[in-house]
């Protein structure tokens, strides 16, 4: 299904009532405007939130306020990648908007069998998945609500999160 297909992303938050999970597999996900600034010595200034607080940043912390747990895990490469460097970096925000997030080496994941793509599972009722092109940018997203694939997505998460290490506690 293409990346503009029907609902967006924010529909499926917004219609979610009690848990949001996000399942991340990549080492780095393409170039943006954002971690060229990092990588030029530009840093966030986090008491600054209306610099940094987005849209996304705001449907998250809604769907927290509405009582949706919203957890991230992202399994990583060691010695993580620049990408990582900087995402470890601005998870901060991500944190500020209510979601919990953990980070699982990837070296520590090897008997655990996972899905090869990213993906948010929301409800347990209908998953968004991504597909990425190897420079990592973004090809398109695919919904699923097939109750089999849905209930393989869930273990898979549930057992990344019970390994993976709070993002306080992860440092890179």
């Amino acid at each position: 299904m293409p990346q503009n297909a029907q609902p967006s992303f924010a529909e499926l938050l917004a219609s979610t009532a009690h848990s949001a999970v996000h399942l991340e597999l990549r080492d780095g996900y393409g170039d943006n405007p954002r971690l060229q600034a990092w990588r030029r010595g530009g840093r966030i200034d986090w008491n600054d939130r209306v610099s940094w607080w987005r849209d996304f940043h705001e449907q998250i912390a809604q769907a927290v306020h509405r009582g949706v747990t919203v957890r991230r895990a992202r399994i990583v490469s060691e010695p993580v990648s620049e990408y990582i460097r900087w995402e470890h970096y601005v998870t901060h925000a991500n944190v500020e908007a209510g979601e919990e997030v953990r980070w699982l080496p990837r070296r520590l994941a090897t008997d655990l069998l996972l899905p090869p793509n990213d993906y948010w599972l929301f409800d347990d009722r209908v998953a968004r998945i991504h597909h990425f092109a190897g420079d990592g940018s973004h090809v398109e997203d695919e919904l699923c609500s097939d109750p089999g694939l849905l209930k393989q997505l869930a273990s898979a998460f549930e057992a990344v999160w019970e390994r993976a290490v709070p993002h306080a506690s992860y440092t890179v």
